[in-house]
C-alpha cells in the first residue's frame, strides 16, 4: 500500500506533461534527459515519475492480457477480471492482510497476491464444471464479488479511522510513490507468463468457435480452461498486489483492440498494446486533472472511463438481444 511504504512523496506530475509552476518537465525535456543530454534537477524528477509510467506500461499490458483470456474462452465481453472477482478478491487479501493481522507493505502485496489465487480457486470449484462458455463461469464470478464487496466493507467500517482511510486508498488503485523495485515483481511475472500464453495460445484460440468445437479438434478442453484459468489469474494478481484493484482496463483493452484490428478473435498483441495506453494515459490524467492542488489514483480515472464503456456495452447486447 503506497501510503504505508514509506516512500518518498512525488509532486503530482506525469512524464511528458507539466503540472507544476516549477521548472518544466515537458516531452522534449523529458527525451533529453532520457537520452542523458540533460541532468540535475529535469533528471531527478524525471526519476521520481519513471517508475509510475514503467509500472503502467507493465500493468496494463498484464491487465490487458488477463482480460483478453477470459472473454475469449468465456465468449463473453464481460469476461473480465474485475467484472468477475479476481480484482475484489486481492483487495479482500490486502484488506486481511493490513487491518486483521496488521502486516506492512509486503505483507499486504502478499495477501493481496493470495486473494486474488483464491478466488480464482472459488471460482473454477463452483463456475468450472459446466464449461467456461455459458454465463455461469461469469454468474458465478458477479456473485462471488458480490459477496467479497460486502466482507471488504465491513472490513473498512470496523477498521480505525486511520487504517480504513489507508485501506480505502489502496482499494482505489494508485500509482504513485512507487520506486523502481516496485516493477521488478510484475516484469517477473510477465516474463515468466507471456511465453507460456504463447505456448497455449493456439489452443485457446479454439475456444472462439465454443468448447465443443475445440474438443473436436482434439483440444483438452478441461486442462486448457484450468492452464487459461492459471495465467489470467497470474496476469490480473500481479500488477493488483502492487498497485491495487484498477479496474475495467482488462474489460475495455480487448475489446478496443478487437475492435482496431481485422483478424478473427481478440489479438492478444494488440491487446497489451492498447492496455499499456489506456493505463499510461490514465494515470497522466490522474495526476494533471486536478494539478497542482491534488492528485488523484489512477483507479478513479479508469472506473469512470469504464464505467461509460460498461453503460455502452450493455446496452449494445441489449439491442443485439432484441434482433
Amino acid at each position: 500500500m503506497a501510503s504505508q511504504r514509506g516512500r518518498k512523496s512525488v509532486s503530482s506530475r506525469s512524464l511528458g506533461v507539466s503540472t507544476t509552476s516549477s521548472a518544466n518537465l515537458g516531452f522534449v525535456e523529458t527525451l533529453k534527459v532520457l537520452t542523458g543530454q540533460v541532468s540535475g534537477t529535469p533528471a531527478d524528477r524525471v526519476a521520481d515519475a519513471l517508475p509510475a509510467v514503467v509500472l503502467a506500461v507493465l500493468g496494463g499490458i498484464s491487465l490487458a492480457l488477463s482480460g483478453a483470456i477470459f472473454q475469449t474462452v468465456t465468449r463473453n465481453p464481460l469476461g473480465s477480471p474485475d467484472i468477475i472477482g479476481f480484482t475484489t478478491g486481492a483487495y479482500t487479501g490486502a484488506l486481511i492482510a493490513m487491518l486483521v493481522f496488521g502486516l506492512g507493505s509486503t505483507g499486504t502485496t502478499v495477501g493481496a497476491l493470495i486473494g486474488c489465487l483464491l478466488t480464482g480457486f472459488a471460482l473454477w470449484w463452483l463456475g468450472m464444471r459446466g464449461g467456461t462458455g455459458n454465463y455461469r463461469f461469469i454468474i458465478v464470478g458477479i456473485g462471488i464479488s458480490a459477496m467479497l464487496v460486502a466482507f471488504n466493507g465491513y472490513l473498512v467500517s470496523t477498521a480505525s479511522t486511520q487504517n480504513a482511510g489507508a485501506a480505502a486508498a489502496w482499494g482505489m488503485g494508485s500509482l504513485s510513490n512507487l520506486t523502481m523495485s516496485d516493477t521488478i515483481p510484475v516484469f517477473v511475472v510477465l516474463a515468466v507468463l507471456i511465453p507460456a500464453l504463447i505456448t497455449v495460445a493456439p489452443r485457446m484460440r479454439m475456444f472462439e468457435l465454443g468448447p465443443d468445437s475445440a474438443q473436436s479438434k482434439g483440444v483438452n478442453t478441461g486442462s486448457t480452461e484450468i492452464l487459461l484459468l492459471i495465467l489470467g489469474v497470474g496476469f490480473a494478481a500481479a500488477t493488483t498486489a502492487i498497485a491495487g484493484p484498477i479496474a475495467f482496463v482488462a474489460l475495455v483493452a480487448p475489446q478496443l483492440a478487437a475492435r482496431l484490428t481485422p483478424s478473427a478473435g481478440i489479438p492478444l498483441v494488440t491487446s497489451a498494446a492498447v492496455g499499456a495506453t489506456l493505463l499510461v494515459s490514465s494515470d497522466a490524467i490522474a495526476r494533471t486533472i486536478l494539478a497542482p492542488t491534488t492528485q488523484l489514483p489512477v483507479g478513479v480515472v479508469t472506473n469512470s472511463l469504464g464505467g461509460i464503456y460498461l453503460l455502452f456495452l450493455l446496452i449494445s447486447q441489449a439491442r443485439k438481444a432484441r434482433l
